[in-house]
């Protein structure tokens, strides 16, 4: 039975998680305090995180920098009253894996973390990717090419490890916002063509493609 870790210290939107989650056929715990929430996160007995960011003693923010931080690739859905493009960013940055404002239908919330623990499901096993020079460390998170390290944030690192993994495919700007960034953002947004900008400048301009009318891929 897969295993949710609930950080969140209102003790009314913890219950209603934590029974509709039980309802799904997952096992749960809550932690009310930011501390608690990274000391039991730290002790890998749990499959994803759902993370508030207005924790008290620890803010979301510092739980998730200090799991990140420990090599943890733990899957983190950011659930938290704070809906500001900020604190998206912030979170999403960090590492977080997806991101839904309060208030939030559970099922969307179901969802979710269905789609999170199926996508980290897929990864276990294979900590390594490389291709053409270019490896990546999905526990460490760390990324070298031809030998030297990287340093990439935590977006860059998702879209660098998204692009690895279909190799030679041409991904859709849409594939990459709904696999990378996890949730909808305005069509009309260039997130993703800013993203590919970073990590030519990172990784190499010729390494990613752009295929005119359909996306990009890593070639």
């Amino acid at each position: 039975m897969a295993s949710i870790l609930i950080a969140e210290d209102e003790a009314r939107i913890a219950a209603f998680v934590e029974k509709g989650l039980a309802a799904a056929g997952f096992s749960t715990r809550v932690a009310a305090t930011g501390r608690d929430a990274l000391d039991l996160a730290l002790t890998d007995e749990f499959d994803l995180l759902v993370l508030d960011i207005g924790l008290p003693g620890m803010d979301g923010f510092e739980v998730l920098s200090q799991l990140r931080g420990s090599g943890s690739a733990m899957p983190v859905i950011i659930l938290t009253a704070r809906g500001g493009g900020a604190d998206t960013v912030a979170g999403l940055e960090g590492g977080a894996d997806d991101y839904m404002a309060k208030p939030f239908r559970f099922d969307e919330l179901l969802a979710r973390i269905r789609l999170r623990m199926q996508s980290s499901a897929a990864g276990q096993g294979t900590a390594e990717l490389s291709h053409r020079g270019l490896d990546l460390d999905v526990r460490t998170r760390r990324a070298r090419i031809d030998g030297r390290e990287v340093d990439l944030s935590g977006r860059e690192f998702a879209l660098a490890e998204e692009l690895i993994r279909h190799a030679g495919q041409v991904l859709s700007r849409e594939q990459l916002l709904s696999r990378v960034w996890g949730y909808d953002f305005d069509p009309g947004s260039n997130v993703v063509d800013v993203y590919v900008r970073y990590l030519r400048n990172k990784l190499g301009a010729d390494r990613i493609e752009t295929v005119r009318g359909m996306g990009y891929r890593l070639v």
